[in-house]
């Protein structure tokens, strides 16, 4: 591994004119726990980074808005934080519930939020969460900041939009008393490697119908991609062993799959069928 510069800025500005220019061996840092892999294996050799870790509090912070209809993360709170956050628990156990089986704890002491999402690898277990509960990403530039949904900022396999000098600042989930949400990961291996599939689900039921479903997949794909077809045909539909049969079937239909180490496409084409059915059913029997 070759020398580089770790530098650690105290405020944004100082963090962008460190990032000035359009050299690619020049990046920012969260928590750095895949950068340091993709350094190990010289796939990323680079001459400076520039850690987040002491930005203004914001960066780090979870909040909650005085109106109580949006929670606040910013982008170098560390999973571990994610985890055992009382207000996370309360508003969003999804999340919670969704930590348990991500990387083991030593990752999770160190891994940002932020870091994770520009990473944009697709087989990370938390971006098809954030998506599926709509949330917003706030990035900063030197020409100023850009609200943009979790689902805008993924391009392909390991690939953003994210400009060499944008900063994630913190990620934005409305809140909803009424809706349901639940994360499914399929792993041949140990709960906590990559999965073969993941499958993000939020709905609201309403006189037994579903409502505003939102079906986000992961590693089966790309990026995390949600299935806006299938959300439209579940859209006001009772879940029944009928409409989930039918519902799998748009899923598969709607998803471009592909084959890798995990599995055939075929086979995660199976797992896509059975686990959102399973899922939307837990969903809808919940109280």
């Amino acid at each position: 591994m070759r020398p580089f510069d770790l530098v650690e800025p105290a405020t944004l500005e100082e963090a962008f004119h460190l990032l000035e220019g359009d050299d690619p061996a020049v990046r920012p840092i969260g928590g750095g726990t895949a950068l340091m892999l993709m350094m190990k294996e010289q796939v990323f050799r680079p001459v400076r980074l520039v850690s987040l870790r002491h930005l203004a509090p914001q960066f780090g912070a979870i909040s909650i808005d005085a109106d109580h209809r949006m929670i606040r993360f910013g982008a170098t709170t560390s999973f571990s934080e994610l985890e055992h956050s009382a207000v996370v628990a309360r508003h969003l156990p999804v999340v919670v519930r969704t930590m348990r089986t991500l990387a083991n704890v030593r990752v999770r002491n160190v891994a940002t939020l932020g870091g994770n999402l520009a990473h944009a690898d697709p087989h990370l277990d938390l971006p098809p969460v954030w998506i599926a509960l709509g949330a917003q990403i706030v990035i900063e530039n030197p020409a100023g900041p850009r609200i943009v949904p979790a689902e805008d900022i993924f391009e392909g396999y390991y690939e953003t939009n994210l400009r060499h000098d944008d900063i994630i600042r913190e990620i934005r989930v409305p809140l909803n008393a009424s809706q349901r949400a639940s994360y499914v990961k399929i792993t041949t291996r140990s709960a906590h490697d990559w999965p073969a599939l993941g499958i993000a689900v939020r709905l609201e039921m309403k006189d037994g119908l579903a409502h505003h479903p939102r079906i986000v997949l992961s590693a089966a794909t790309n990026k995390p991609t949600r299935l806006v077809r299938t959300e439209a045909l579940a859209h006001g539909q009772p879940i029944t062993p009928a409409s989930l049969r039918e519902l799998g079937e748009a899923a598969v239909s709607e998803a471009d799959i592909a084959s890798d180490s995990r599995g055939s496409a075929d086979y995660k084409k199976h797992l896509l069928r059975v686990h959102l059915g399973r899922a939307l059913h837990a969903l809808a029997l919940e109280e």
